[in-house]
């Protein structure tokens, strides 16, 4: 038997270790992969990777007009990564699509280069507001940014979230219209530059 063990993540393997000249190649070939998959420097990239391709695949989903859920109100104060603060009450009465995300996060960066795709299309259109928000420092973030090349703006939020938002986990991506009810709520990767989604957000701008 032999054992790999990574204490900092409780990760514990045990292999029988066949006697075979195609079985050792098997096992060795094995702990090579469990071993990329435990170290931090190789492990994110490999979940990105995956995320990605499941993210090519997942469609967010539209809420029945029935089901969704309106938000009471837009109290919500943040800032960009440059200091400028942001109420988001100037959101109100425009097609919002809010992400919130981390530097750190697999899925959240698998699915960024969609958004960011998303964003090119409508950051003309005055009618949409994107907002990107993060609990992390602004050096992080702006250095993730500058790294990938992307534009669409990033917050940080200075006050609580309105409570119909209920995030737990990210990412998490929420689509709202024009009176303030969520059409899409999507947590995990997803494929956000696609014809569904822009045509959601075309008939959001449409409708009164």
């Amino acid at each position: 038997m032999k054992r790999i063990t990574d204490y900092g993540n409780a990760f514990l393997i045990c292999i029988p270790m066949a006697k075979s000249k195609k079985a050792k190649i098997y096992n060795l070939i094995f702990i090579a992969v469990i071993v990329v998959l435990i170290v931090p420097q190789t492990r994110q990239p490999i979940q990105v990777l995956l995320n990605k391709g499941l993210a090519l695949i997942i469609k967010p989903s539209i809420i029945d007009t029935s089901e969704r859920i309106q938000l009471k109100n837009y109290n919500w104060q943040l800032q960009t990564v440059d200091g400028t603060d942001f109420n988001f009450s100037a959101a109100e009465g425009k097609v919002v699509v809010l992400n919130f995300w981390a530097t750190w996060c697999p899925p959240c960066i698998a699915e960024m280069p969609s958004l960011e795709k998303l964003y090119q299309d409508y950051k003309s259109n005055e009618d949409v507001i994107f907002l990107f928000v993060s609990n992390e420092d602004s050096d992080k973030l702006h250095k993730f940014m500058m790294d990938k090349d992307y534009s669409f703006p990033v917050y940080q939020p200075l006050t609580q979230y309105p409570s119909e938002f209920e995030v737990s986990s990210i990412p998490r991506t929420f689509i709202i219209d024009k009176n303030g009810a969520i059409v899409i709520d999507k947590s995990g990767a997803a494929d956000w530059h696609s014809d569904k989604v822009t045509k959601t957000i075309d008939d959001l701008l449409k409708a009164f």
